[in-house]
């Protein structure tokens, strides 16, 4: 199948420049091609994720990429749909997120092998180097006013305001796509929809100023089944750092979404063959209670961002928190397995009588119903329940000597620690 051509099957791709002419492209030999990350936080997310496995996938094809990190970019701001202007960073802080973002791209593009192995770009090279009145005179005079105002990242700002500087940000796109051109013949950019303005003020800076023709293939917002976005700016971020976003965390991300959305989304974000995504789909459908497609899901992207071992950790992290299993877990198991949780820090003062510490905690709002649920047996102690009202956290409760587990019922965990 034509790369071009599983990259739409995939859904990866929304829109494009002249389709024919970006197909032939890629039918006559090796394309170079680049796509812009902004260092906006010292970590990329799943929004982030969809470009670069467009990127993979051409770089599997036989195609060269020129992964590109906005040190210069990230000083400024991408005003294309944000309702109000960046905060402006130090450049010491932008730097440090040019260097994380850089080492994350690199878990996902080979950069050691073969003639058309990554070569990492920072737009800060050429940036750095040019004058604001030579960006002026050699770049700023192939773009009209009304061209620049005309894009819809513009447009939706114009009432609530724009300053300058957000204004001219798809004038410095457009010249990164340029200089990438002019140093290594990159030919092709690859982005987000929302970025379609600033990627085609590249394509007609280059058919302006050095009469050639460049491509942009636009990646879909990907949104779930009820029209939710992945973003960070949406506050559900799933992060590819796993400081920020754990291989469990992430791994019930994948676990939990809907099932109308699975299938599509093992098309997108994995790199299963679309027939053996097929013959899943069969499977899954003839018995969605077993989740099937959410595993394997779950499995590809965990292991693709995170490697093997994360994902078998958070696999068992996962079995054994459903079985209850708490000393099957160590203790950094379960921070990953149980961050997010209630949690409550003892005092000296305070008095670890279970009835007392139910309450105290929060696990339950009061002494009466605390003494119930010890009764009924809803109460477990790092997976042992306790039905005794008289008893005591002592040392030997204490797991590691960092923490105690709590457990009320089926799943609701609570997490004490000294």
């Amino acid at each position: 199948m034509h790369i071009f051509d599983e990259l739409k099957e995939r859904g990866l791709v929304f829109q494009t420049t002249d389709e024919d002419a970006l197909r032939k492209a890629l039918e006559e030999g090796q394309v170079s091609y680049y796509s812009g990350y902004d260092p906006t936080a010292d970590s990329l997310h799943l929004g982030h994720l969809v470009p670069i496995l467009v990127c993979r996938h051409l770089q599997l094809a036989g195609h060269k990429p020129y992964p590109l990190v906005g040190g210069a970019t990230g000083l400024i701001g991408d005003p294309s749909f944000k309702d109000a202007e960046r905060s402006l960073q130090t450049k010491d802080t932008v730097d440090n997120w040019v260097k994380s973002i850089q080492a994350q791209l690199e878990r996902f593009l080979d950069f050691e092998n073969g003639d058309n192995k990554a070569v990492m770009t920072n737009n800060y090279d050429w940036f750095g180097r040019i004058s604001f009145i030579d960006f002026l005179r050699d770049i700023g005079k192939y773009f009209t006013v009304n061209y620049m105002m005309s894009k819809e990242s513009v447009k939706k700002r114009i009432e609530t305001g724009i300053s300058y500087t957000e204004f001219a940000y798809q004038i410095m796109q457009g010249f990164d796509f340029y200089e990438l051109n002019r140093l290594y013949n990159v030919t092709l950019q690859i982005g987000g929809s929302d970025q379609w303005g600033n990627m085609t003020a590249g394509t007609e800076l280059l058919r302006r100023k050095a009469d050639k023709t460049g491509h942009v293939i636009t990646v879909p917002l990907i949104t779930d089944a009820t029209g939710k976005k992945f973003g960070k700016s949406e506050g559900n971020a799933v992060w590819l750092n796993a400081d920020k976003t754990s291989p469990y965390e992430m791994y019930q991300f994948w676990m939990n979404v809907m099932d109308a959305d699975a299938i599509r989304f093992l098309k997108i974000f994995t790199f299963l063959p679309l027939d053996e995504i097929e013959e899943i789909r069969k499977q899954f459908e003839a018995a969605p209670h077993e989740r099937l497609a959410q595993k394997i899901l779950a499995r590809e992207v965990v292991t693709l961002v995170h490697g093997e071992a994360a994902y078998q950790e958070a696999l068992n992290i996962t079995e054994q928190l459903f079985a209850g299993n708490i000393k099957n877990l160590s203790v950094k198991e379960l921070k990953q397995g149980l961050r997010g949780v209630p949690n409550y820090t003892v005092t000296a003062e305070d008095d670890l009588n279970i009835v007392e510490l139910l309450v105290t905690a929060g696990v339950v709002n009061s002494k009466r119903q605390a003494r119930e649920d010890v009764q009924n047996g809803a109460i477990y102690i790092n997976g042992d329940r306790v039905q005794d009202l008289d008893y005591v956290l002592t040392d030997a409760d204490k797991l590691e000597n960092e923490l105690t587990v709590i457990r009320r019922g089926k799943k609701k965990y609570f997490v004490v620690t000294y």
